[in-house]
């Protein structure tokens, strides 16, 4: 079992529905029923969720392996906190008009920076 994990899957799981809502209500919104119809609202709010799909999974993933390896609990939690914050913050800046560059800065520095130390805590457990 892998409780602390559990619990960062279920707040990254609000996110994307969250992401998901967004881009739902737009459409609707907008009567957009496939694609993005060149509107870029909705790219950008596509693309938000887009990208968190894309970095999740493996985040998640390098999260259980770390606390299936026996990481202090602390270390784990630090890591979903940054992972999560990090997305959050990134598809705000990502999605606001105009675009806030510097959300989106933080929040690939605190996504990048979680995945770098998970790769680190997993190849240190891996040794010992």
């Amino acid at each position: 079992m892998i409780p602390i994990t559990g619990i960062y899957l279920s707040l990254a799981a609000g996110l994307f529905l969250w992401l998901s809502v967004r881009v739902i209500a737009y459409r609707r919104l907008k009567k957009i029923s496939l694609g993005d119809e060149g509107d870029k609202g909705l790219l950008k709010r596509m693309r938000a969720q887009a990208n968190f799909v894309e970095y999740t999974p493996l985040a998640m993933l390098m999260l259980a392996a770390i606390e299936m390896n026996g990481a202090p609990a602390l270390i784990i939690h630090l890591l979903g906190i940054s992972f999560l914050a990090g997305r959050a913050i990134h598809a705000y800046g990502f999605s606001s008009r105009p675009p806030n560059m510097q959300m989106r800065k933080i929040g690939m520095v605190l996504t990048l920076a979680m995945m770098g130390l998970a790769i680190t805590v997993l190849m240190v457990a891996s040794i010992l």
